[in-house]
């Protein structure tokens, strides 16, 4: 895994737990990682990773009609 630093102005008021959550979730987003490589990245459970992305504005379910489509067949 790569490690980065990241500077952040100090008027930004997140927690380095938020910023990590949401570079992760972003990734989730755009599908650049699976939900268990983000979780590891802001060092939670899957489950735990899935049921925070509500909160950072991403949906767990695919915007994508040809994703979903697959979903169901594939459920």
């Amino acid at each position: 895994m790569k490690t980065i630093q990241l500077t952040v102005p100090d008027n930004i008021d997140l927690k380095d737990y938020d910023i990590l959550m949401i570079i992760a979730a972003k990734l989730y987003e755009d599908a650049k990682l699976s939900a268990g490589q983000a979780a590891e990245i802001v060092g939670l459970s899957k489950r735990a990773f899935i049921e925070m992305l509500g909160k950072y504005g991403v949906s767990v379910f695919s915007s994508s009609i040809s994703d979903l489509h697959s979903d169901i067949a594939n459920a």
